[in-house]
């Protein structure tokens, strides 16, 4: 494969996934049994998964502090390309916490001025043609929603292949810049369209009128219920795989990595969706992302149905 792939995690992570048995307890100590640090981010996960299909990926983004250093090695160890750009402050730890529930505080991270977006701005106008650019997980603080805007714009102009999982409504300004893969899911869908409830019908609506607009591409997560993928002329839902949740932070992540890195890999689009489904329901089996060596134990569990007559 001649095309390079980047990642783009606006606002990085250190997650800390912690267990504990029984109740949390206020006003007391709580202990943990099990604790341990990832370094995150939904870009740098999916280059995290590209890795373990063998595809190289290069991670950007900002990184600051003591934190970022962790990542910064982190990847490098793990022998992932960084073009990382440093800021003041330091990158934000998240905490997953799971006892009785799981428990998620995910803080702001460091404040970025312009000229830090202009300098990943820079950078984005260097991809090629044909490159593949995925921009993935929340704003950083101090850049407004714009920067996904003018992003979209950039590879639109430049004939980049973009992959949008945004929660921001800016996602619905972009897609008059046809990206080539967005990933909502549920509660995203609901928020873009201004209702509280929303059905099936309403979710294969939803992304019929996106790929109308020129996305190539969607996938829908429906958490343990699967997903469902549309594009110009299929549409399937994929099942998901039962399981005890651990932790669902990095789940959409894999899919959409398995996903794109599998068409990368040659193979067709029914095995690339059964495939990602099955990693993306592994990973929220787990503590981090999952091993994708694991994938082929369970991938004939996972169903599709064909929903080809919604786009017609």
């Amino acid at each position: 494969m001649n095309n390079k792939i980047y990642t783009l995690t606006l606002n990085p992570a250190i997650d800390l996934v912690a267990s504990f048995n029984g109740v949390m307890k206020d006003n007391s100590v709580n202990r943990t049994d099990e604790e341990d640090y990832q370094a995150n981010g939904k870009g740098i996960n999916i280059s995290y998964i590209l890795k373990q299909l063998n595809i190289e990926s290069t991670a950007l983004g900002f990184l600051a502090g003591f934190t970022g250093d962790f990542i910064e090695q982190s990847l490098k160890r793990d022998e992932i390309l960084t073009d990382f750009i440093y800021v003041n402050g330091v990158t934000r730890i998240n905490m997953f916490i799971n006892c009785e529930k799981e428990y998620k505080i995910l803080n702001r991270g460091p404040l970025l001025d312009i000229k830090s977006k202009n300098k990943i701005i820079d950078k984005i106008k260097k991809i090629n043609e044909g490159d593949y650019l995925f921009v993935s997980g929340s704003n950083a603080k101090g850049l407004d929603d714009d920067i996904y805007l003018e992003i979209s714009k950039i590879c639109y102009k430049n004939k980049v292949k973009l992959i949008l999982d945004i929660s921001s409504e800016m996602l619905m300004n972009c897609l008059k810049y046809k990206p080539y893969l967005i990933k909502p899911n549920e509660e995203e869908i609901k928020k873009f369209i201004g209702k509280e409830n929303i059905d099936e019908n309403s979710i294969l609506n939803f992304s019929k009128s996106c790929i109308e607009k020129g996305v190539s591409k969607i996938i829908v997560s429906l958490g343990d219920k699967g997903s469902i993928y549309m594009d110009k002329e299929n549409c399937y839902k994929i099942s998901a795989l039962s399981g005890e949740i651990v932790n669902t932070a990095c789940a959409g992540d894999t899919l959409i990595g398995a996903f794109i890195g599998k068409l990368l890999k040659g193979q067709n689009l029914i095995n690339s969706l059964k495939f990602a489904s099955c990693a993306a329901s592994l990973t929220a089996f787990s503590k981090g992302l999952c091993n994708i060596n694991e994938v082929k134990n369970y991938i004939e569990k996972i169903k599709i149905i064909d929903f080809k007559e919604m786009v017609k």
